[in-house]
């Protein structure tokens, strides 16, 4: 298995990514996989992590930071744009086309956490992505409105939509807004203020685990209302018969938002739940990635028409 460091544009913002290739690509074009990293995260973690243990498998696959983050290009920094992001894994998909080694009738999408979220309407309107697979799958909207388990008291978005306008306006007079702190000082503090998924975010993030200086620390404040309007559930309806695997930890609090977008998907679904994992553990933990790469590795081998 082999990683190249290689760039393309989307929507004019030059975007890193890493592509993953097989020991050996002789013979036919492959089927290929876009893999998208969670928010806050970049193409060196789960989703890179991903991407080679899919190439191991036999698909060409492509790991890349989202605009405005990681080693990509974009200003404001550290924004999180999900109409960008969905953009973003477009534009990941028409790099693919261009390469010679890759099927372009045979290509994947794959999205872990808020990526899971993003694939969805990415899919919904671009008919090149044959078939979807999520893994521990946020909407960031629903997350940032309702709270990880759905629990949160919706006077908190709105206290985040005045700061994030108050940000607007410091910008607007040549100040310099703030930024939203996506981590508190301590794993105590960050288990005082989300529990034990706020815990699990803080030791992969910001300890040896799976740290990395190029992921988020800070959001830009205008993230929060570009995330206000969005909704990653809307276009399920358009993937029509495209088939969608979507996969989640037994103990994880955001699993109610994969079970309501497995609601509203229409076609081919399956939910497959990885007993005793919880949302970070299938970022990283082999016990949980294992089984969740070999139903992968199934799923695309089938609906992406066969071994690759």
């Amino acid at each position: 298995m082999m990683r190249t460091d290689v760039t393309f544009d989307s929507a004019g913002i030059a975007l890193a990514g890493h592509l993953y290739t097989p020991p050996s690509t002789a013979g036919a074009p492959r089927p290929a996989i876009v893999v998208g990293h969670p928010g806050s995260g970049v193409k060196e973690q789960a989703a890179g992590l991903y991407a080679s243990r899919l190439a191991e498998q036999g698909f060409i696959t492509l790991a890349f930071d989202a605009a405005h983050q990681g080693e990509s290009g974009g200003t404001p920094r550290d924004l999180e744009d999900p109409a960008q992001r969905v953009e973003d894994l477009k534009a990941a998909v028409s790099y693919l086309t261009t390469l010679p080694a890759v099927n372009p009738d045979r290509i994947g999408a794959l999205g872990i956490c808020a990526s899971g979220g993003y694939v969805l309407p990415a899919a919904g309107g671009d008919h090149r992505i044959k078939a979807v697979a999520t893994v521990s799958a946020v909407d960031v909207a629903r997350q940032f409105r309702f709270g990880a388990d759905g629990t949160q008291d919706p006077t908190v978005f709105q206290g985040m939509l005045g700061a994030a306008a108050d940000a607007r306006t410091a910008t607007a007079r040549g100040e310099q807004a703030p930024a939203l702190e996506l981590f508190p000082a301590s794993v105590e503090q960050a288990r005082a203020m989300g529990g034990e998924h706020g815990a699990e975010g803080f030791e992969y993030y910001r300890t040896p685990r799976a740290q990395h200086p190029r992921a988020a620390s800070f959001l830009d404040w205008t993230s929060i209302d570009r995330m206000a309007g969005f909704d990653a559930f809307a276009l399920l309806p358009l993937l029509g018969r495209r088939p969608l695997l979507m996969i989640a930890g037994t103990r994880a609090v955001t699993s109610w938002m994969t079970v309501e977008a497995f609601q509203k998907a229409v076609g081919p679904k399956e939910c497959h739940w990885i007993d005793g994992a919880s949302h970070v553990d299938l970022y990283d933990k082999d016990q949980y990635v294992t089984p969740a790469v070999q139903k992968l590795t199934d799923f695309f081998t089938t609906e992406l028409d066969g071994r690759a």
